[in-house]
C-alpha cells in the first residue's frame, strides 16, 4: 500500500494531473466505492483531500463509514471535466485515523469546520488509473496505470496503453 506521495515520487505526472482534475471545482470532489455488508458495491461524493504526502477524506456517520470500518477496500473516481472526458481513480484500502494532529493537519488542508463526529480515513493507495483524451468523444483514450510496490518491494512498472 502507498500514500500519495510515493505515488507522486514514482508517477509525479500523473499525481499532478490526479490532483488537478480532484480540486478542478476547487474543493476536493469525487465519487468513493466501498463495499458493503452485503458484499454490494455502494457508492458516494466526498471531498477527498490530498495534503502532507497523504490522501484523506471526513466521513459522516453512515453506512460507508461502517462500510470503511469493516472491510477497508475503496475505490475514489475524480469528477470529470466538463470539456474533456479525463479520468484519474485510485484504489486501495483506507484506514482510519485517530492521531489528533494528523487530523489538525486535515482540517486545515480541508479549509471548512469539519464536525467532530466526521471520522478521518487515510485512502492507502495499490492502484492509480489516469486515462487522458484530445477530446470530448474520443476513443479510446490514453491511459496510464500504476502499482503501488509489490511485497518484495520492487516497483511495478508503469504503462501507456490506447486501450
Amino acid at each position: 500500500m502507498a500514500t500519495w506521495a510515493e505515488l507522486a515520487a514514482a508517477e509525479p505526472e500523473m499525481a499532478e494531473r490526479g490532483r488537478t482534475l480532484i480540486y478542478q471545482y476547487g474543493p476536493g470532489l469525487g465519487f468513493l466505492a466501498t463495499i458493503g455488508a452485503d458484499e454490494m458495491p455502494r457508492v458516494h461524493p466526498v471531498c477527498p483531500i490530498v495534503a502532507n504526502g497523504g490522501l484523506w477524506v471526513f466521513v459522516i456517520p453512515s453506512p460507508k463509514r461502517g462500510d470503511l470500518d469493516r472491510d477497508g477496500r475503496y475505490a475514489l473516481h475524480a469528477f470529470t471535466p466538463e470539456n474533456v472526458d479525463d479520468e484519474f481513480m485510485v484504489i486501495g484500502h483506507a484506514r482510519p485515523v485517530t492521531d489528533p494532529a494528523t487530523r489538525a493537519a486535515a482540517v486545515a488542508a480541508y479549509h471548512q469546520p469539519v464536525p467532530g463526529d466526521h471520522d478521518l480515513f487515510e485512502l492507502g493507495i495499490e492502484r492509480a488509473l489516469l486515462a487522458t483524451y484530445t477530446h470530448r468523444g474520443q476513443w479510446p483514450p490514453t491511459y496510464r496505470r500504476w502499482r503501488a510496490p509489490d511485497v518484495a518491494g520492487r516497483l511495478a512498472q508503469p504503462t501507456e496503453d490506447p486501450a
